[in-house]
């Protein structure tokens, strides 16, 4: 029985990270064929993964509720993690390619580890150091890539919003730790996703509102679906489940997978390309994302997967 349930949580975190990958792909489809702006989009899939939240509430045995002194730091959470995070890096990702969005996503554990070594008084070692400087040189890399598709300068600042993004997930992380301490990773996100919410909607009212349902064709219902309740909702779900039942260092380190299988991905149906340069970025960011977390995975991994688009 035990070893069932591990074999489905490996099975969960792999279904996570594939979800998450195929996000990739499905927003820079119906934002690169103009049948949704990004933040309308991104309405979309928080609100129906809300819905489904909530919806798990009436069959919770424990009807546990937040105390009063809690709601602020929630909100602050809700403010990194949906309206700050999510909302650049999915307008990062709609002007840069999915490739480049996927690898730079990786640098969230690294921030991770700075702001442990500033905040949480966590040593610096010359591995670390080594694994910051690698990753570093590797975005930088990635960041000034030029290719023959590229759009323009479009990529350049979609980068630098993914980053920026990967930035407020760190801040994220040293907020929500605490919740994660004391209550279940699904009653945090579903806090989490309704203060979310109500901050993004003022933000993203007007993309929705032009969404043209009416040309939607069977094969855009399939993605939104597969965007909303495989690629965000069954993905937390999974990845809370992996959690549980294996613990945050194991579930981190699929973070791994997600990069090869948006790559694979995004060079199937974008038809994007993976140059020479953008495998030695990628060799280096993953070294150094590595090497940066090597000895403090176990004890500092991000409590939830970074949420992707």
């Amino acid at each position: 029985m035990i070893l069932a349930q591990k074999l489905k949580a490996h099975l969960g975190l792999i279904g996570t990270n594939l979800f998450f990958a195929t996000n990739y792909s499905i927003v820079k489809y119906f934002t690169g064929h103009h049948f949704a702006g990004p933040f309308g989009l991104n309405l979309i899939r928080i609100g129906v993964s809300l819905i489904f939240f909530w919806i798990l509430f009436f069959f919770e045995h424990d009807k546990t509720r937040i105390q009063k002194h809690e709601i602020i730091p929630l909100i602050l959470c809700a403010l990194t993690a949906i309206a700050i995070n999510q909302m650049l890096f999915i307008k990062g990702l709609s002007l840069t390619f999915s490739i480049h969005a996927s690898l730079l996503t990786l640098i969230t554990p690294i921030m991770i580890t700075i702001i442990a070594a500033r905040i949480l008084k966590e040593k610096l070692t010359l591995e670390k150091i080594a694994g910051l400087i690698i990753a570093a040189i590797g975005a930088v890399l990635l960041i000034g890539s030029r290719e023959p598709t590229s759009p323009g300068e479009n990529v350049i600042i979609g980068d630098l919003l993914v980053l920026a993004s990967a930035i407020a997930y760190t801040f994220y992380f040293i907020l929500v730790k605490p919740f994660m301490n004391r209550y279940s990773a699904i009653f945090v996100m579903r806090w989490v996703f309704t203060f979310g919410f109500f901050l993004i909607l003022p933000l993203c009212t007007n993309e929705f509102s032009k969404i043209t349902w009416s040309t939607f064709t069977l094969k855009d219902w399939v993605f939104l679906f597969l965007l909303t309740i495989p690629g965000t909702f069954l993905a937390y779900i999974f990845n809370a489940y992996g959690i549980k039942k294996l613990n945050a260092s194991v579930a981190g380190a699929y973070i791994y997978s997600q990069p090869v299988f948006a790559v694979a991905i995004a060079m199937i149906f974008l038809k994007e390309q993976l140059s020479f340069l953008k495998i030695v970025a990628a060799a280096m960011i993953f070294a150094g994302v590595f090497l940066s977390n090597k000895k403090i995975e176990s004890n500092n991994a991000p409590p939830v997967k970074r949420n992707t688009p």
